[in-house]
């Protein structure tokens, strides 16, 4: 019996240890139109072996980069695609740069900073007044949703014009839902209206459990009169014999 720890690294687990022996089979083969086939054969018994591999782009050539690397990249065999190297494969990508920048408006977000500068930038008019109307609405909703209460158009021109140093001013007027601290409660109590919805069914269901025990109560009540009044005829009975 031939144990694992026995046996070669197994470089790719999902092509498995049978794959692997047929690739080293044909790095023996010294014919080159037999190892050229062989080569070929095993490509597509590793496609048949994958087939959620279909659906990735350049399906083949990845088969082709997986036959070389399970070879160590000694079969030497004709490609229809570049042959990759070792050198090639355990190259580092280099290190993506780190954005370091802060933004000025750490509370309304690095996105609304340059939607501001682009803003500032824009050589058309219209253009610039309506990217102006535009930063005002977005403000006004990011305040309206983090203070649940409506700001006044005053404030958020303050705030533009402080942060363009006078530069840009909407002509708009930012319309935001009103928020309702009603709404809110509800929100948060789980539901809205349809906990409201469910409550009205729960309470239904209550009246009709209470008015269901009270029909029972009265059925109860008549069944001890009925007994009593049976224990009455039974006593009159004996009575009068």
């Amino acid at each position: 019996m031939e144990y694992n720890t026995s046996r070669n690294h197994l470089i790719m687990r999902e092509y498995g240890r049978h794959i692997q022996r047929m690739i080293e089979h044909t790095l023996t083969v010294d014919d080159k139109d037999k190892r050229q086939k062989n080569a070929r054969t095993v490509i597509e018994l590793m496609g048949f072996l994958n087939p959620h591999l279909k659906n990735v782009e350049d399906f083949r050539h990845m088969l082709w980069d997986h036959l070389f690397l399970i070879s160590d990249f000694q079969l030497e065999v004709d490609s229809p695609y570049p042959i990759p190297t070792a050198e090639t494969l355990k190259a580092k990508p280099a290190p993506l740069p780190y954005p370091k920048g802060y933004p000025r408006f750490s509370h309304l977000g690095r996105n609304l900073e340059s939607v501001i500068n682009k803003a500032l930038k824009e050589e058309n008019p219209e253009k610039k007044q309506g990217l102006a109307n535009a930063v005002a609405y977005y403000m006004k909703l990011a305040y309206s949703n983090w203070h649940k209460e409506i700001v006044h158009d005053d404030a958020i021109q303050g705030e533009l014009s402080n942060m363009t140093r006078g530069q840009l001013e909407f002509t708009n007027t930012p319309y935001v839902k009103a928020f309702r601290q009603n709404d809110n409660q509800r929100d948060y109590r789980g539901g809205g209206n349809n906990n409201g919805k469910r409550q009205q069914k729960f309470q239904q269901r209550n009246n009709n459990n209470n008015g269901g025990n009270r029909n029972n109560d009265n059925r109860n009540n008549d069944n001890r009169n009925n007994n009593g009044g049976n224990r009455n005829n039974k006593f009159n009975k004996k009575r009068f014999k």
